[in-house]
């Protein structure tokens, strides 16, 4: 089959061979994948999957991405970062699609003074794309053609992933661009790590691209600026499948290197009521509790309006252990949406949609 097509160009017969492919047996074992990226233990990247950074400008987000691909191109320790890539996947494609060929010259130099490689000559394990000329189309073609024709290839880093759509509020384009991404990690067997900037006003990725990224992605690391002091900057996650790691920081030393601020603790939090987690319906609640509550409420009825669709999830998803109320149920039905796990069509009605990938 012709990975280039996009997936609503496929025949009836091509579907039925990749529903067929598709199906789980317990009779059938299935690798682990292979973990690549770790922070303290705590596994941030795998093969087959992608991760995110997003920060605010300023935030030194490229600094920290050069930090996870020295410890890749190492294959050791940078920062915080722990780097093990098989033997036979030691390729890194980074993709800038927003500076110019001289600023990406920089980042390249640095990312090779991070993993101690001389500075002055190519590495056959790094191959840098300046994309910023091209159009997002293009941008996807290229990236693309590099990454099914690059051999022994381990690691891509798209810095400026909205440089890959015209309207990052786009649903259509948004879910076309993370299917490509999630059709190209699966295929190549690939990690796949973007960077996006933060909305101005709040800590959300930006545009509808920003929330299928958290909504898919197995990790979202957020880069920020120390509120005290600019210089600094802290790396948490946001978003993690697997267990959290203990958030770091980082400054940019005289050698415009970023450097690991051993025992740095950021500002405490003020005194009183602890802040509760943000709440994160992905993370939050698992797949199964989600395919329960969503059978009984549409078990009762197939289609319901936006009102009486948020008091039926909030009674069965508290029926089940999930304590959900008005404000939570906003977070929970965007979710929904994003996954494509409801739709809304018929005008506003929402239906459920059983097959959903989660």
């Amino acid at each position: 089959m012709d990975y280039m097509k996009d997936n609503k160009e496929i025949s009836a017969e091509e579907a039925v061979i990749l529903w067929q492919a598709s199906r789980l047996s317990l009779s059938k074992s299935y690798e682990k994948a292979p973990e690549i990226l770790k922070v303290h233990g705590s596994v941030i990247g795998t093969l087959g999957n992608f991760s995110a950074s997003i920060g605010k400008a300023k935030s030194k987000k490229t600094f920290n991405v050069s930090a996870i691909v020295a410890a890749a191109l190492k294959n050791g320790t940078v920062l915080r970062y722990v780097a093990e890539l098989p033997e036979d996947k030691r390729k890194i494609l980074y993709v800038d699609t927003e500076q110019s060929p001289y600023h990406c010259l920089k980042v390249m130099k640095r990312i090779l003074r991070m993993a101690g490689l001389p500075d002055d000559r190519d590495n056959e394990n790094l191959e840098f794309l300046a994309l910023r000329k091209y159009t997002p189309e293009q941008r996807i073609r290229i990236v693309e053609q590099a990454i099914y024709n690059t051999p022994n290839i381990a690691l891509v880093i798209i810095d400026g992933i909205r440089d890959m759509v015209y309207d990052i509020n786009s649903p259509g384009e948004s879910t076309r661009i993370i299917s490509r991404l999630m059709q190209w990690t699966d295929d190549r067997q690939i990690h796949i790590h973007t960077i996006l900037h933060q909305n101005k006003g709040d800590e959300n990725a930006r545009g509808h691209i920003g929330t299928e990224l958290n909504n898919k992605a197995e990790t979202v690391l957020l880069v920020e600026k120390d509120k005290n002091n600019g210089d600094i900057s802290n790396v948490s996650a946001m978003h993690i499948r697997a267990m959290d790691f203990e958030p770091f920081a980082f400054r940019i030393n005289d050698n415009a290197l970023p450097e690991l601020m051993e025992g740095y603790k950021p500002e405490a939090k003020k005194p009183g009521r602890p802040e509760e987690e943000k709440f994160d319906p992905y993370r939050h609640i698992t797949e199964q509790q989600h395919r329960i509550a969503l059978e009984a409420v549409f078990g009762l009825k197939e289609e319901y309006g936006y009102k009486e669709l948020e008091n039926a999830l909030i009674k069965s998803y508290t029926s089940i252990g999930v304590k959900l109320n008005h404000q939570k149920a906003v977070p929970l039905i965007t979710m929904l949406r994003n996954k494509r796990m409801i739709v809304q069509e018929n005008g506003r009605k929402y239906t459920f949609m059983p097959d959903f990938h989660y």
